[in-house]
């Protein structure tokens, strides 16, 4: 049974880091594509980064990319994303969704996801 939860955001100052966690993703049809997405107040939702399950290969937006590392483990039904080097812009609600493995194909796009968990918060300070 699918059912996300995130946790480990927080209040961090610029520069510093969190790893944020999901579980409750077990490795099925339904999650063969795990991503990440923030929305900050006022605007859309964002994808930042995406995981195939299957081979583990990994995508990121522009914004995040050499700062930010999705990551999975199948045995505690886990995904994870950590990040380093948080700037002020990084304030967020994040969010992980799950997808069948076409979900991949246009990540950024909350469209093909069949799971969302709620969300954690993460508040960076200059």
């Amino acid at each position: 049974q699918v059912d996300l939860m995130e946790s480990g955001g927080g209040s961090v100052q610029a520069g510093g880091s969190l790893r944020l966690s999901c579980a409750g993703a077990p490795y099925i049809t339904e999650t063969a594509c795990m991503s990440w997405f923030r929305q900050a107040p006022g605007k859309e939702r964002e994808g930042v980064a995406v995981i195939h399950r299957h081979d583990g290969s990994t995508y990121y937006s522009g914004s995040v990319h050499g700062r930010f590392t999705i990551s999975q483990d199948n045995a505690a039904d886990t995904i994870y994303l950590q990040m380093d080097n948080l700037k002020t812009e990084d304030t967020a609600k994040y969010y992980c969704a799950a997808g069948r493995f076409w979900a991949c194909a246009k990540w950024t796009s909350t469209t093909d996801y069949m799971y969302w968990g709620q969300g954690t918060q993460v508040t960076v300070s200059a």
